[in-house]
């Protein structure tokens, strides 16, 4: 009997940019597995690659070397790439950028019916968009007639999620989901992602430079410098045994409320 497969496994995967003497390797001849239904962070700095390894996970940038696999399968393999499209969707740091400006939030979650080969009746897309706007926390009435740019940030955090939960994919790509809202609003995205999973059974690859939100939310950690995986494994064993310079840098710069910030605690003796 055989093993299920990986959501991805990637072998030797680069991704290169330029030619010749310009050219720069994003992405350097990394290897890793992702494990169906679980949470995989892939940590970094900015800079480091992570954003370039994602856009190959979502099918939107060719590798230039290397095999990259989804559920065993070349990535590629579907010829058209909308196949791929409902198994693997992604979540932006800015969400502004994922939705047109000039046409009304509730037609743009109506078009992500153009994925599926039989689009469902005009009753079933309100219905299915009515039932995600209210798995994320919002009035179904209160987006009637709304653009985006009328829209808070973490609104629009959420209006991405919904557009998730009407294409329910197998796999999530987040990337840096919570970067661009406060701290209640990351919270409550954070739980909407974690109720994502569990409702739909799904896979979820995290892209951040915060290695303690990857710790906190995640099954495996890969960790990211100059294009490379320096390290990688279950978030206790990278982070309490870490190998890496990368990876003890990332922890050092994690905000410590009780750290000697700018002298304090010798500015205090002073007086």
């Amino acid at each position: 009997m055989s093993a299920e497969p990986l959501a991805f496994e990637a072998k030797d995967l680069s991704r290169v940019f330029g030619h010749g003497r310009h050219a720069k390797a994003a992405v350097d001849r990394v290897s890793f597995q992702i494990r169906k239904g679980e949470i995989a962070s892939i940590v970094g700095e900015s800079g480091c690659g992570k954003t370039a390894l994602s856009r190959m996970l979502l099918r939107l940038d060719k590798p230039s070397s290397g095999q990259l696999l989804f559920e065993g399968r070349p990535i590629d393999e579907a010829h058209d790439a909308r196949e791929h499209f409902r198994r693997v969707q992604a979540v932006f740091q800015d969400p502004f950028s994922a939705f047109n400006q000039f046409f009304s939030i509730r037609s743009q979650l109506k078009s992500c019916f153009r994925l599926f080969p039989k689009r469902p009746s005009r009753a079933e897309m309100e219905e299915r968009i009515d039932a995600a706007l209210s798995a994320v926390n919002i009035r179904p009435r209160e987006i009637d007639g709304k653009y985006p740019f009328e829209l808070s940030g973490g609104q629009m955090q959420r209006m991405l999620l919904a557009r998730v939960f009407i294409i329910k994919p197998r796999v999530l790509i987040a990337d840096e989901p919570t970067s661009m809202v406060d701290a209640s609003s990351r919270a409550s995205i954070l739980e909407y992602l974690m109720k994502l999973k569990q409702e739909l059974d799904m896979t979820i690859v995290f892209v951040t430079h915060d290695i303690g939100l990857a710790y906190y939310a995640s099954d495996s950690l890969l960790i990211m410098h100059k294009g490379t995986i320096v390290e990688q494994g279950p978030p206790d064993q990278v982070t309490q045994q870490p190998r890496a310079t990368a990876t003890r840098q990332l922890i050092e710069d994690i905000p410590d409320i009780n750290r000697d910030w700018l002298g304090r605690e010798r500015l205090g003796q002073k007086q």
